[in-house]
């Protein structure tokens, strides 16, 4: 079998890629062990939830990872890319109470022992899923190294962390409005939150002041929450209520008083400028309940319904109570106003129940003093943010943090290890019985029934990984890692706890970088959620389409901008691409057949005498287009990087370097072709590697190289010797002159194959030289019999004409077409398309049309008139061409 019948006519991804992907996993190439005498590269995954499957963003994260992973192994460095998964505690625990409930069960009725048995059952079956599409799109991962947040040495590290910061004096039991899920029975943190707005109600109810001087009226979303009022504040600047501050009101409904006090928190353009303050079902009530010594009262309980504390309203539905609230409010003339109001309502990411702000006894660890040196590290630079602007959010929230609430009311995590002594009552941090019963000195300790919240764990995950509390080699060697890839929506809840914990711990950064990826939005610009048909799937893609071609229609899109606007419309052009790539190399390889290059020994620059200006041209530009790639992925611009490729491989390599070498391959430089041809193709496998791993090392094993695999083979470096940037300019020339003499044919109709003859008047001496260097070129690429160098324009002929940079260009018409007969067809289809055009135009005018046609329908519209009216000037302009 030949070199080239090595590579079949077309390119299918679904034979190429298992293929290479259990190589490379059968050589080792993903397993980075510890070597001194190596510059390091080290990245730790975010660990996926366990309960996860590859969704789009998952896509663009973490193949953002593994370029840069496969492009620090190729420069050389010693690359480890540590994956893991996370047990995410509420999401795990809901899979199983689900798959229960269909059994007719319950947590409650098979115990705790029995439950976390069943969700380590089912971690096994289904926990796993997503690393196996992670090796679907090719990621080079270091699977040896596989962590998960509950395995035993990691679990061991959060109880090392626990307890420290207890011992510390660090974390502390106390009383808080925290997230509540009446349906998961847990509090949750904010990024399991989910935030939708709401058409509900904004009511005003009018409070009699006790002293009879008259009322004050508050506005409320929650009027079922006034139950548990014990204040009522207004701005200390708002004159409306001066004479207020310090009496008491009477809470309709409950008849007892509570204060009007003065909080700089209220705002005074919110609904009347004086707001109810129920300090236990509102975090900022709460502050303002502690700065004014305000009772807490807790009226709605964990499952969601009213408490003894409401009153007649006690064991009622919250909702419910809302409503026969209102009624009675009404009944008593107290309600002022009812106005429909549109505000955000948070919902339990995992269920959709409303949140319940709830006073709540939690565990809570202290964060001000664990604080400052993660500030410290950003704003010396030791931790850069990219893009920067991502900084200044992360130091707002960090110089303004609060308590952290780190106990849920969950059976599936790390059970926290607090254990409390039945005797003295005093609580006391161990890693098991024993040893809490060995520092308090009491028996029959008693455990914390609460888990930690999954952040917790998960702040460590950097260095836990790598053995931490034991002081390994990979810590010495691979740590602190090189770059954190993330989204920015959990840089408060997880990269500033890693921050915290890798200075408290280790008093070092985590990580030099954390690069903040765009979002990634449907072409709407709503956000991606299969529930709302708005998804991607990106497994159906790579079906579709192949690995190779999500990857790079993800980097290609991958800048620094907030989001990017995404639909499987963004991976058909790529997937062209990956056809043209190996198309090209099916050329190069076919004519490779008699070439004999010597890898080993190959030595380009001594073969610059023989090479032609095609051939210095196309050179010079890989070895720019080397320079942008490394620079694009140094800087984390992969849109730059991924464009510097495409246009390189597509416009110039093939479209203009194999056209230009193909009737020389016939000719006596054939060697020297021969020689480029490859040299540039293999180059660019190798350049092209870490965004499309698998196409690369398909074609890269057909064609002559060293090594056994591109995945370890060298990165391509610029070589300065190479850049040329006169046969650059040269070049540009030959290609305009091509160009413009390929539009004017076009435009006038002339058939593809039909031989034409052209002037061109070049507007320097500089491109004079540059156009009769490359006439032979030029005649060749754009189907010219006689091209002629001229002073001035022709005269005396009808000519089509273009201006190009480099000067005139005229192509006689005589011959080529019969110019009445053209005009003549030219104007009836222009009289056609103005119809067209004024009929889209005048939808567009039509106010009503506007004011109620969807959207989409007026886009349409307006693309319409504007292509319209762009293929009119284009009419007009061939009518001027041909003297009308």
């Amino acid at each position: 079998m030949s070199t080239y019948d090595s590579l079949p006519k077309t390119y299918d991804p679904q034979a190429v890629e298992p293929k290479w992907y259990a190589y490379w996993s059968e050589k080792g190439y993903f397993h980075a062990e510890v070597d001194p005498s190596k510059e390091t590269y080290s990245i730790t995954i975010p660990p996926p939830n366990i309960t996860g499957s590859l969704h789009i963003g998952h896509a663009l994260c973490y193949s953002i990872q593994d370029v840069l992973g496969r492009w620090k192994r190729m420069l050389g460095y010693n690359t480890l890319i540590l994956p893991g998964t996370d047990h995410a505690g509420i999401a795990t625990q809901n899979k199983v109470e689900q798959a229960l409930a269909k059994e007719g069960l319950t947590r409650h009725d098979i115990g705790r022992e029995k439950f976390v048995e069943r969700v380590w059952e089912w971690r096994e079956e289904y926990g796993g899923i997503i690393l196996d599409q992670f090796r679907r799109m090719g990621y080079a991962f270091d699977w040896d190294r596989l962590r998960f947040t509950l395995d035993e040495g990691y679990a061991d590290a959060v109880l090392e962390e626990f307890i420290r910061w207890f011992d510390a004096g660090l974390i502390y039991r106390g009383v808080r409005v925290i997230n509540w899920c009446p349906r998961c029975h847990t509090a949750i943190s904010d990024i399991e939150i989910e935030y939708a707005e709401d058409a509900g109600h904004l009511w005003h109810i009018q409070y009699p002041l006790e002293d009879g001087s008259g009322t004050i009226t508050v506005a409320t979303t929650r009027p079922e929450t006034m139950l548990g009022d014990t204040g009522i504040a207004v701005n200390p600047e708002d004159q409306r209520y001066m004479g207020m501050v310090g009496k008491n009101a009477i809470l309709p409904i409950m008849n007892r008083p509570i204060p009007i006090v003065d909080d700089a928190h209220v705002d005074p353009d919110f609904g009347t400028g004086a707001v109810k303050v129920t300090p236990a079902h509102d975090p900022n009530d709460f502050e303002i309940g502690m700065r004014h010594n305000l009772a807490q009262i807790i009226v709605i309980g964990t499952d969601g319904s009213m408490t003894d504390e409401a009153g007649a309203y006690k064991g009622m539905d919250r909702y419910a109570a809302r409503k026969a609230i209102v009624e009675e409010l009404k009944a008593k003339g107290l309600l002022v106003l009812e106005e429909e109001y549109t505000h955000s309502v948070g919902t339990c990411a995992r269920c959709n129940t409303v949140i319940e702000p709830l006073l709540s006894e939690q565990w809570f660890a202290k964060m001000k003093e664990i604080a400052q040196p993660a500030i410290d590290v950003v704003k010396d630079g030791r931790v850069r943010f990219v893009p920067d602007r991502y900084a200044g959010l992360y130091l707002d929230w960090m110089e303004n943090i609060r308590d952290w609430c780190i106990s849920r009311q969950l059976w599936w995590g790390h059970r926290i290890p607090v254990w409390k002594c039945p005797d003295c009552g005093e609580y006391v941090a161990a890693k098991s019985a024993v040893e809490a019963c060995a520092k308090c000195g009491g028996k029959n300790m008693e455990q914390d029934p609460d888990v930690l919240d999954t952040w917790f764990s998960s702040a460590l995950w950097p260095f836990a990984t790598m053995g931490w509390p034991k002081e390994t080699e990979e810590l010495q060697h691979f740590y602190p890692t090189s770059v954190l890839t993330t989204a920015r929506d959990i840089i408060y809840l997880w990269v500033s706890r890693m921050i915290m914990t890798s200075m408290y711990f280790l008093d070092e950064i985590p990580f030099k970088d954390v690069y903040i990826y765009a979002t990634v939005m449907n072409e709407e610009g709503r956000r991606m959620s299969k529930s709302l048909g708005t998804g991607v799937d990106p497994l159906e893609i790579i079906d579709k389409y192949g690995a190779d071609a999500l990857r790079f229609a993800l980097i290609q899109q991958a800048g620094k901008g907030q989001d990017i606007r995404f639909s499987e419309g963004r991976v058909e052009p790529i997937r062209n691409f990956c056809n043209k790539i190996w198309n090209m190399s099916r050329f190069v390889l076919m004519n490779l057949e008699d070439a004999t290059i010597d890898v080993q020994k190959f030595d380009l620059k001594s073969q610059i005498s023989n090479l032609k200006s095609e051939d210095q041209w196309i050179l010079s530009r890989l070895q720019k287009t080397i320079q942008a790639v490394n620079e694009g992925f140094e800087g984390y611009d992969m849109d730059n990087a991924a464009r510097a490729l495409y246009e390189f491989l597509w416009s110039e390599y093939a479209d203009w370097y194999i056209e230009i070498a193909k009737p020389r391959l016939q000719g006596e430089d054939r060697a020297v072709v021969q020689s480029v041809l490859w040299h540039v193709l293999e180059t660019s496998m190798r350049m092209l590697h870490p965004i499309m791993p698998y196409i690369t090392e398909q074609i890269w094993q057909s064609i002559p190289h060293e090594g056994e695999s591109i995945m370890v083979a060298a990165y391509p470096r610029m070589d300065a010797a190479l850049v040329d940037d006169e046969a650059e300019r040269r070049m540009d020339a030959v290609m305009e002159v091509t160009r413009g003499a390929r539009t004017l044919r076009s435009e006038m109709g002339v058939a593809p194959g039909k031989p034409v003859t052209a002037t061109v008047v070049p507007s320097s001496d500089v491109y004079r030289a540059a156009i009769e260097a490359g006439l032979v070129t030029i005649q060749s690429l754009a189907k010219i019999s006689d091209l002629t160098v001229a002073s001035s324009a022709p005269t005396g002929e009808r000519t089509a004409s273009a201006h190009l940079t480099m000067g005139d260009l005229y192509v006689p018409l005589a011959g080529l077409l019969d110019v009445d007969k053209e005009i003549a067809r030219l104007t009836n289809e222009l009289v056609e398309l103005e119809k067209e055009l004024g009929r889209s135009a005048g939808k567009l005018a039509n106010e009503q049309f506007v004011s109620k046609a969807p959207p989409a329908i007026i886009e349409k519209e307006r693309r319409i008139v504007e292509e319209l009216s762009d293929k009119k000037a284009r009419l007009q302009s061939r009518l001027e061409m041909l003297g009308q």
